[in-house]
């Protein structure tokens, strides 16, 4: 059997490595490793994290193109790689423009298309933008549904999906997040200098990723507004941003940011690098999804600077509150946390809906099952 796992950025690095781990566990399996190229070094990068080499690489980013451009290069290299390997499965994940594609051009060749972190859902067309519509459109393709929680179940349930095709597997970030977590316990040199010393003299690390298409904009500007009303506020913090290397985002932030005491503006971090920094945080404020997922892993808690989340779990279990991008919200849900402890510590030991670190068996077992492959019941539900 012959598996295409098909990757286009850094999180879907993140949570495909220990997938594609788990599947090279089998020698029956012939599994590829496939760079789509829309975040081609950081991919690398981060899968080099996990000591895995990509087998096929894309090469479809040019500077300031647009989604459908993106979109069309994106049909006709991974069509072509469809083509000449001619796969029994093809593994997505996730929401991006490569894993729609990839799942189109799976379909479009009758090929079996297995859907990891299945389910999710805010039923807003934009927002998250394009993100919401494409992984609607997977849905409508894929062969099994690998659902991370019991509300992506239902969501999938509820649009029509058979129940025998869908699985409750966790997330498979988890599986990746404490796999580093082991890495890189006690070894302080994936920290920064910086924070290194603001950490021994006793300071907070807040930290904060920020870059969505919807927040780009007024949004941002409100998001980099608060965070240096905080830098004021609080003496004891050190407020650290990774920040994206789109050149609206990095023009935004280090518009309003440089050079003020108190916050650090760091290049983007290494998978590695990324999880000691979120250890070492104290809290967490971020428009990304992956990272809602991550952060309640380590008992961090987070808030979400976005008006609806795709990832309500967090929220209604207590361990991540929306704050939306509006300043002076962001103001005060990161001063609730600093100033009131007993709020800090309900949001740091809310409990973890996203897994348990043992997703990426569950899912390898059911794609063998649903194969023939007789290795025992997969987890359905």
């Amino acid at each position: 059997m012959k598996i295409i796992v098909i990757a286009g950025t850094r999180p879907e690095a993140v949570k495909l490595a220990p997938v594609v781990m788990e599947l090279r566990r089998h020698p029956e399996i012939t599994t590829l490793l496939c760079n789509s190229g829309q975040h081609q070094q950081m991919i690398d990068d981060t899968f080099a994290d996990f000591k895995i080499v990509p087998d096929i690489s894309l090469n479809v980013m040019s500077h300031g193109q647009s989604l459908a451009v993106l979109t069309s290069k994106l049909y006709v290299a991974i069509d072509e790689v469809f083509e000449k390997e001619k796969p029994d499965w093809v593994i997505v994940q996730g929401d991006t423009t490569t894993v729609m594609v990839g799942a189109m051009c799976a379909f479009y060749r009758h090929i079996k298309v297995a859907h990891i972190e299945a389910g999710l859902r805010s039923y807003d067309k934009f927002a998250p933008f394009p993100e919401e519509v494409n992984r609607q459109i997977v849905t409508r393709v894929a062969d099994l549904h690998f659902a991370p929680t019991r509300l992506s179940y239902a969501n999938l349930i509820k649009e029509g999906i058979p129940p025998e095709q869908v699985f409750v597997t966790g997330n498979t970030v988890i599986d990746a997040l404490l796999w580093v977590r082991d890495f890189v316990k006690g070894k302080n040199d994936f920290l920064h200098i910086d924070v290194q010393k603001a950490l021994e003299q006793g300071k907070k690390i807040i930290l904060i990723t920020g870059h969505r298409r919807e927040n780009l904009g007024d949004g941002l500007v409100d998001i980099c507004n608060a965070i240096k009303e905080l830098s004021y506020k609080y003496m004891d913090c050190l407020f650290v941003y990774p920040v994206h290397l789109n050149p609206l985002v990095q023009r935004t932030v280090r518009s309003i940011l440089s050079n003020h005491a108190r916050v650090l503006l760091l290049p983007p971090l290494s998978y590695l690098h990324f999880q000691a920094l979120l250890n070492a945080s104290y809290l967490v404020l971020t428009d990304s999804g992956g990272i809602q997922e991550e952060a309640p892993a380590l008992s961090k808690p987070v808030l979400v600077m976005r008006d609806v989340t795709e990832r309500p779990e967090g929220v209604k279990t207590g361990c991540a509150k929306l704050v939306g991008s509006d300043s002076s919200a962001i103001v005060k849900g990161v001063s609730e946390l600093l100033d009131n402890h007993d709020a800090y510590i309900k949001m740091k030991n809310a409990k973890n809906p996203y897994g348990h670190g043992h997703s990426s068996e569950r899912i390898v077992r059911a794609i063998m099952d649903a194969s023939g492959l007789d290795i025992g019941d997969a987890e359905a539900v």
